[in-house]
């Protein structure tokens, strides 16, 4: 299979969109609540534990601003804006902050632990992509192509290449999504670079359920991407299930 780009990816972008809730729903949300858990062998890893979190978050629809409330203990609260983190007490004083947190995934200690800023800046960007994909995909800073279909169990999935500008916080530059015929999301490859490059991921996304007019997948599952794009399906490396979905107006 080729990975060279068989059209420009707009097309299949205007599908994606109108198959999570259309732009013009979008267009009338500020932001989101969600309540969800996650956990899984990724966090383990970094001896952040094995047993599944509850994660109360409020993400920004048209920028990545998030906020972990209750994070990393009730009394506090995480939030992530552009490319920095912070953690306050809900009165609003601070008690640590980073500037650049990507860059300390490169040192030695966080192979083995990360401190609360760490898993802060990691959840936080993720969750806030997730939740906005692939609405925030329009950005006109976002390189788009539409790459082969990808054949799996039976089914054919359309991918949409994505590369993102150096200022928007994800797990890597180059990521591929990839969408049924009615422009659901099915799976998501990228690298999650705060892991390292082995951790090529493939992001499996179900059980998509409509919130007030915008459709989320409520399970996801990442496993282990081969160098043939087949996932390793015996380890789950992240495990997370959305309880709530609450679109906020404008």
């Amino acid at each position: 299979m080729t990975d060279e780009p068989v059209a420009d990816g707009r097309e299949l972008l205007r599908l994606a969109i109108e198959g999570h809730g259309g732009e013009e729903r979008w267009r009338e949300v500020g932001a989101l609540d969600l309540r969800y858990t996650a956990g899984g062998l990724g966090f383990a890893m970094k001896m952040r534990g094995l047993r599944p979190k509850q994660f109360d978050a409020h993400v920004e629809a048209g920028a990545p601003r998030a906020t972990l409330r209750s994070f990393p203990r009730p009394g506090r609260r995480g939030l992530l804006d552009g490319r920095a983190v912070r953690i306050e007490t809900d009165a609003g004083e601070l008690v640590a902050s980073r500037e650049r947190p990507a860059e300390e995934y490169r040192k030695p200690r966080r192979l083995f632990r990360w401190d609360d800023l760490d898993l802060l800046y990691f959840g936080a960007y993720a969750i806030w992509g997730y939740a906005t994909a692939p609405f925030h995909l329009a950005r006109g800073d976002v390189e788009l192509a539409e790459l082969a279909p990808w054949h799996e169990d039976g089914e054919t999935w359309r991918r949409l290449r994505v590369r993102y500008p150096p200022e928007v916080p994800v797990h890597s530059r180059e990521q591929v999504f990839h969408y049924d015929a009615r422009g659901l999301l099915r799976r998501h490859d990228y690298t999650a670079e705060a892991f390292g490059q082995w951790a090529r991921a493939a992001h499996y996304a179900y059980d998509h359920r409509t919130f007030d007019g915008l459709v989320f997948p409520t399970r996801r599952r990442v496993h282990r991407r081969r160098g043939d794009g087949r996932p390793l399906r015996a380890v789950t490396i992240i495990a997370i299930e959305v309880e709530s979905v609450t679109p906020l107006p404008r």
